[in-house]
Order: C-alpha cells, then sequence, then structure tokens
C-alpha cells in the first residue's frame, strides 16, 4: 500500500512520528513524505521515506500562495497515486483534505491543537471553521490529542462523533527519554522548554521568576527555546540580570531535562505538550497550566502542580509549593512523574492505535 503524509515541518515529523513512519515501512508499506525540506529530511529518508519537496508557508495567509499549495497537491496526488494519505496541522490538513476530498482518497487529519483560531469568534475562527467543514467532511478519520479539542470541533459541526478519535497525545518514546537518576539536592533548577512567546505563558514565568528572585529563593530558571514573539530584548535584560539563564534553540535537550529538578509550561493552550511528556518519562515533577493538553500529563499534588491559566500569581505559588517540599518529596514527584506518564502516554500504544484506526 502506498501512503502519503502531507507536514510542514521536517523537525516536527522526524521527532514526534518517526516511530509511525517506520512501523508503516515495516509493515511493507511504501511511505511518501510532502514538506519542505529541512534539516531532518535526510534522516527521514535514510529510514525509508521517500521525500517530495514541497514549499509551504507555515503561517502567513496569502491566497496566492496557498492556490500554489492546492495544485502542488493535486500534481502530487496524481503522480504518487496512494490508496490513504495522513495529514499534520493546519494548511495540510485543509488543502490536502480538499484535494483528497474531490480525487475520493481516504484520508486521515491530525489535529494536534487549535492554536490561537478558536481562541474567539472572530472572523479568523469563522474562515478556518469553514475551511475544516468543507476539507474533513469526507475524512475516514480525525485524530485529535486531547478530549477539549475534539468536542470543540465536534459541537462546531465541523466533523462527526464517527469521524473524531482521540488519542493520548502523540506519545512519548520511554526508551529515547528514559527515566534518569534526580540531580543532587542544593540550587533549584526549574526548566522551560518552548518557542518564546506569549501564548507559551512565557510573561507569567517570568513574572513569577522576578517574584521569586525577590523572595531570595536559591533557583536558576534555564529557558530554552527560539524566539517566536518580540522578546529578545527582555530576556537579554533578564539574563543580565540573574533572573534566568536563556539557551536559545538546542536539537538536543536531554542535558538540560537531566539537570533540572522541574519542569515548567504555564501555557494558555497545547493539543498535547510533548515537552510534558518528555520530561514526564525523565522522571521530572511538572508544573503546568490546569488546562486540557497540559493536565493529562499530571496527577495534581502527586506528579506536580496544575496552576491556573494565565495567572503569573498562581504559578508563583505552585514554584514556592515545589521549593519548600522535602528533597526526598521531590525525587518521589519524579518517580512517579515517569511512572504516569510512561503508562498513559507511551508512544507504542499511540503508534499502534493510530495504526489500528487507519488499517482498519
Amino acid at each position: 500500500m502506498r501512503i502519503l503524509v502531507l507536514a510542514n515541518f521536517d523537525l516536527g515529523l522526524y521527532n514526534f512520528r518517526k516511530e509511525l513512519l517506520k512501523k508503516l515501512m515495516d509493515m511493507g508499506h511504501e511511505v511518501y513524505i510532502s514538506l519542505p525540506y529541512g534539516e531532518m529530511v535526510e534522516q527521514l529518508k535514510s529510514m525509508g521515506c521517500k521525500f517530495i519537496n514541497t514549499a509551504l508557508d507555515r503561517r502567513g495567509i496569502n491566497p496566492l500562495t496557498d492556490v500554489k499549495l492546492v495544485n502542488k497537491y493535486f500534481k502530487i496526488i496524481d503522480k504518487v497515486k496512494p490508496d490513504k494519505v495522513i495529514t499534520y496541522t493546519i494548511k495540510p490538513n485543509i488543502y490536502g483534505g480538499l484535494v483528497c476530498r474531490i480525487k475520493g482518497i481516504p484520508m486521515y487529519a491530525n489535529i494536534t491543537g487549535l492554536g490561537t483560531a478558536f481562541q474567539s469568534n472572530g472572523i479568523l475562527t469563522k474562515l478556518v471553521t469553514a475551511m475544516y467543514k468543507v476539507a474533513l467532511k469526507k475524512a475516514k478519520t480525525v485524530f485529535f490529542e486531547n478530549i477539549e479539542n475534539r468536542n470543540i470541533i465536534v459541537s462546531r459541526g465541523i466533523v462527526s462523533n464517527k469521524q473524531a478519535h482521540c488519542l493520548h497525545g502523540a506519545g512519548v518514546n520511554i526508551e529515547e527519554y528514559s527515566f534518569c537518576k534526580y540531580p543532587v539536592n542544593g540550587t533549584i533548577k526549574f526548566l522551560f522548554i518552548g518557542r518564546v512567546m506569549r501564548e507559551k505563558g512565557i510573561d507569567e514565568l517570568f513574572e513569577a521568576a522576578k517574584h521569586l528572585k525577590n523572595d531570595g529563593e536559591d533557583i536558576v530558571i534555564d529557558i530554552i527555546g527560539p524566539f517566536e514573539d518580540d522578546y529578545k530584548d527582555v530576556v537579554e535584560t533578564l539574563d543580565r540580570n540573574g533572573i534566568i539563564s536563556y539557551y536559545g534553540y538546542q536539537q538536543n535537550v536531554k542535558p538540560f531535562i537531566q539537570e533540572a529538578h522541574c519542569f515548567v509550561l504555564p501555557s494558555y493552550h497545547e493539543g498535547m505538550a510533548n515537552t510534558l511528556l518528555e520530561c514526564g518519562a525523565m522522571g521530572r515533577p511538572l508544573i503546568t497550566s490546569n488546562i486540557h493538553g497540559c493536565l493529562e500529563a499530571v496527577q495534581d499534588g502527586k506528579t506536580g502542580y496544575l496552576c491556573k491559566v494565565k495567572d503569573a500569581d498562581d504559578l508563583y505559588e505552585k514554584m514556592k509549593q515545589f521549593i519548600k517540599l522535602p528533597y526526598e518529596q521531590k525525587k518521589q514527584m519524579g518517580r512517579l512523574s515517569h511512572g504516569h506518564v510512561s503508562n498513559v502516554f507511551d508512544k507504542r500504544k499511540v503508534v499502534e492505535e493510530t495504526i489500528g484506526v487507519i488499517m482498519g
């Protein structure tokens, strides 16, 4: 069977879907991947994927560019003649879904998060809703990473209950992100990994960090990730003043996770936060927002703490609460975090479930 995967970013496809792609190829299927060329494409090709270079503007809304993408998808599908198509992220979902509907090809979309488009009832929300309705009407299955995202899309009449299937996120490879020894007692290291942007709760994290430093707490807050919004000057000032330590984008985050006592992600919305799963799998307590896409990774008070979304004071209180825990309790919280994430979010289970639906 020929399977065509439409995606927008090589790094995301490799980091979070390589196990699924490998399993499909191990089963004897040909896997074609259509996305822009990037640093991980060679790795995907070495696995056996057949690569089709496809220009795609991930964030821009340019009708001319998007029409070109639709035409490109028509050409790809005519050439590859796939038996099934799997899509990831909004533009492949919409434009790939539209082409698959016209061509009558079984299509399996993945809505990995709703993002800003569904945070209000404005023009953008109405536009995306209308486009999704057209594109996904004939989709065989639409996969979701949390139940709230599923319910929103179903309630808006975009897909039916029968089409919707909720997974435990993309899962986490518990061999790749294996349990590691908890750091020694002493200066407490908090860690944030993600794009430095408002919607990741970075303003609240910076505010909480200032309060904790003013309290005289012996802590370090490491920030890992690229700038998404205009935070360069703010971050450089905070780093210079010893409030945070900024390391930019890091291809390998495991050394930072190993050194961390606790991972913090005060995000406003998520599909399922992979960073929570990775840090939890490695045995780190988690402090994150009490929202779907985050709360599933935490057993509140047992493997970490849930804080109110967009609330710097509550985040500060939860971080303070963690700091005050005895060292052995922090360590035990990390062990339990590993147990919970490994049991619920094991990548192997997610891959088997996904393939069961696609091939069923």
